[in-house]
C-alpha cells in the first residue's frame, strides 16, 4: 500500500490577539512555498515563515522508524532535520471561529494539504471559556488516553494550559513528532496518536483528542524542556542529565578562556556558556511564547484570565544515597576527584529570589493594569510549591555544598537545602496571596492533589495524566536522609497545608476512608477551568476501560 505524504504534524495555535493568532506546523522537508487558506471557502492566503530547528536530533535510545531503542540504526546521535513553519492570521474578530488549513509544497512541487479547522482570535472579557489545565506528557502510558477523553467528556477547550514536561529529552525529535509507540507530545494533543494500552482487562489503543488545532497552547518548562551539555558522543538522555550550574560553567572558561575563545569573542563567550551547562533551544524553537521577549517566563490575557507563566523548575537528581548516586544529597563516591562528573545537587536554572530579573519582573507584572482588571489571576509554573509528591522535597532553594572527611582521606561531598530559604515559600507565594492570585497550578510529582491556603489562594497539581510515581503518606514515606543537618519531610506536604479531599467523589482506601488524592497508572485525571461560573473541575476515568464515561470527582469555584 502507498500512503499519501504527510506534514509531520497538523498545525496548531499560539499567541492570539484582539485580532490574530499565529498557526504553527513542522515538516521532514524543507519545501518551497508553505502557506494557512483561510475563510468560509479558504479564499484568503498568508505565507508562512520557515525555520529550521537546530538541535533535534535521534539517539540509540529513540523508538523511531524500524528502531526501538536498540541503537540499530543511530547507534550515536545522528542529526534530524526538521523545518517549522508558522504564519500570522490578522483581521480576525473575537467571538468567531473561521475554517483554516495549512498547505505545503515540496521541492518535487507535491502539495500536502492538513485537513480543515477552525481559529479565532482572543475571546473578549465576559466570554464562556473552558481551559484545559494539564502536564507531565513524557509520552507516558495513559497521555493518549487521558486527551481523548478530554474530547469525549467536555467538547472542544478554548485554551490549553500546559504546565511544563511536553516530553523527556527536549533535543530526540521522535518524542515530539512521531515516536513509533504512538504517544508522542502533537499526536497525543492533535488526536494522531495511536497508543496501545496494555493492562489485564486486555488491550485498548487510544488516539489522543484533536485539541490544539483549534485551540491555543500556552505551555510552561518543566525539568524536561531542559537539556544540558552538549556533545556528539554522549546519548540524548545523558546529555539532558549532565545539565551543569551556570556559575560552574563560568568558572571552567575562565580557566580556560585562551584556549576556547582567545578572541574574546562575545558571543563564542555566550555559546560556549550554554553549550556546557543547560539550554531551552529545542523548547524556544518549537514554540512561539507571547509578550517574552527572549524571557522563559511570561504574561498573557486570554479572555478573563490573566495567565502569569513563570520559569520555576530545577534540575531532577535522584534521592537515592547510594555510592553510585549522583542524587539530590550527595555525589557518587567514585566522582569525588572528578568535578566535571559532579551533578552538583538539584541545582536551579533561573532565579527567582527578590532582585533576579524574574522576580522584578513578576512585581511589576502583578501591579499591571493587565493583572489588576482581569477577574481570573491565575499563576503557572512546574515546581510545586504544595505537594504529597516525592518531587517538592528537598526545598526548592540553592544546594548547599558540604565537604566532610572520614578522618582517614575519604571526602563526601553533601548537598544541603534549608527549609527556611525555599525560594518558592519565602519569596514567591506571598507576593503571589498579596496579589489577590486565586489558583496556583502546577506538576511535576504525577499526581493529583489540592490545597487552600489561610488567605484562600488554590493550589492544584493536576499531573497525574500520564502516570504516577505515587503519594507519600504514612505507609509510603519519601527516600530522604536523616544524619543531615536539615530535616526532609518523609510524609506530606512539607509547607505545611492539609491536602483537600475531592468534594464529589473521592476514591477510597483499603479501610474505606477518602483519599485526598489521585496517585495511580490506571486511573488518569484532567482539569478543566469554566470561566462562566470560575469552576475548576476534575474528571478522572480508568484507562482500562475505555467506554466507560469519565467521573468528575471534584470541583471548587475561583472567587
Amino acid at each position: 500500500m502507498v500512503f499519501p505524504p504527510q506534514l509531520l504534524t497538523d498545525p496548531f495555535l499560539q499567541v492570539p490577539t484582539s485580532n490574530s493568532v499565529r498557526v504553527v506546523w513542522f515538516t521532514d522537508f524543507a519545501g518551497i512555498q508553505h502557506r494557512v487558506e483561510y475563510g468560509e471557502n479558504g479564499e484568503n492566503v498568508v505565507a508562512a515563515t520557515t525555520t529550521k530547528l537546530s538541535r533535534t536530533q535521534e539517539d540509540q535510545r529513540s523508538h523511531f522508524g524500524s528502531q526501538s531503542e536498540d541503537g540499530s540504526v543511530y547507534p550515536k546521535p545522528t542529526v534530524r532535520e526538521i523545518w517549522r513553519h508558522e504564519a500570522e492570521i490578522t483581521g480576525l474578530t473575537p467571538g468567531g471561529r473561521v475554517p483554516y488549513q495549512v498547505t505545503s509544497v515540496r521541492e518535487d512541487q507535491v502539495e500536502i494539504k492538513s485537513d480543515r479547522f477552525t481559529l479565532a482570535a482572543n475571546p473578549e472579557p465576559g466570554s464562556d471559556l473552558k481551559i484545559l489545565l494539564t502536564s507531565d506528557y513524557q509520552l507516558k502510558p495513559m497521555t493518549a488516553a487521558n486527551l481523548q477523553k478530554v474530547v469525549e467528556t467536555v467538547g472542544r477547550v478554548d485554551a490549553v494550559f500546559h504546565a511544563g514536561d511536553l516530553i523527556n529529552v527536549a533535543d530526540r525529535a521522535s518524542e515530539w513528532f512521531d515516536d513509533n509507540r504512538g504517544n508522542a507530545f502533537f499526536p497525543v494533543l492533535q488526536g494522531r496518536a495511536q497508543y496501545n494500552f496494555k493492562s489485564e482487562s486486555g488491550d485498548h489503543v487510544y488516539t489522543g483528542g484533536q485539541i490544539i488545532q483549534h485551540a491555543p497552547l500556552f505551555p510552561t518548562i518543566g525539568n524536561h524542556e531542559v537539556m544540558g551539555r552538549v556533545s556528539t558522543e554522549k546519548d540524548l538522555e545523558d546529555q539532558f542529565i549532565d545539565a551543569f550550574p551556570r556559575e560552574i560553567a563560568h568558572r571552567l572558561y575562565e580557566e580556560k578562556v585562551a584556549e576556547i575563545n582567545p578572541e574574546q569573542s562575545p558571543v563564542l563567550r555566550d555559546r560556549w556558556l550554554i553549550d556546557n551547562s543547560f539550554n531551552t533551544t529545542t523548547f524556544n524553537e518549537i514554540f512561539t511564547l507571547p509578550n517574552a521577549e527572549g524571557k522563559n517566563y511570561y504574561a498573557v490575557t486570554f479572555g478573563d484570565v490573566r495567565l502569569v507563566v513563570l520559569y520555576i523548575t530545577n534540575i531532577w537528581r535522584t534521592p537515592n544515597l547510594g555510592p553510585k548516586a549522583k542524587g539530590r544529597y550527595l555525589e557518587r563516591a567514585d566522582h569525588l576527584t572528578q568535578p566535571e562528573k559532579w551533578g552538583y545537587g538539584q541545582h536551579i536554572f533561573e532565579p527567582i529570589t527578590p532582585g533576579s530579573p524574574q522576580y522584578q519582573w513578576l512585581e511589576q507584572e502583578l501591579a499591571s493594569s493587565e493583572f489588576n482588571q482581569a477577574k481570573y489571576k491565575i499563576v503557572m509554573f512546574h515546581h510545586p510549591p504544595h505537594s504529597l509528591g516525592g518531587n517538592v522535597v528537598p526545598p526548592y532553594t540553592d544546594p548547599v555544598q558540604r565537604l566532610e572527611s572520614d578522618g582517614i582521606g575519604r571526602i563526601t561531598v553533601r548537598y544541603e537545602y534549608p527549609q527556611d530559604q525555599d525560594y518558592i515559600i519565602r519569596d514567591v507565594v506571598p507576593l503571589l496571596e498579596s496579589a489577590g492570585v486565586q489558583l496556583v497550578f502546577y506538576g511535576h510529582s504525577h499526581l493529583w492533589n489540592r490545597f487552600i491556603s489561610p488567605s484562600g489562594m488554590h493550589f492544584l497539581e493536576a499531573s497525574n495524566v500520564g502516570n504516577s510515581y505515587g503519594a507519600h503518606d504514612e505507609n509510603n514515606p519519601r527516600e530522604v536522609p536523616e544524619n543531615y543537618q536539615e530535616t526532609y519531610i518523609a510524609t506530606g506536604d512539607p509547607n505545611g497545608l492539609d491536602p483537600v479531599v475531592p468534594t464529589l467523589v473521592p476514591l477510597l482506601d483499603d479501610n474505606g476512608q477518602p483519599l485526598p488524592y489521585l496517585a495511580s497508572n490506571e486511573i488518569s485525571a484532567f482539569s478543566i477551568f469554566e470561566t462562566s461560573t470560575g469552576m475548576v473541575s476534575s474528571y478522572r476515568f480508568d484507562a482500562r476501560n475505555p467506554r466507560v464515561p469519565a467521573v468528575k470527582f471534584d470541583e471548587f469555584k475561583l472567587k
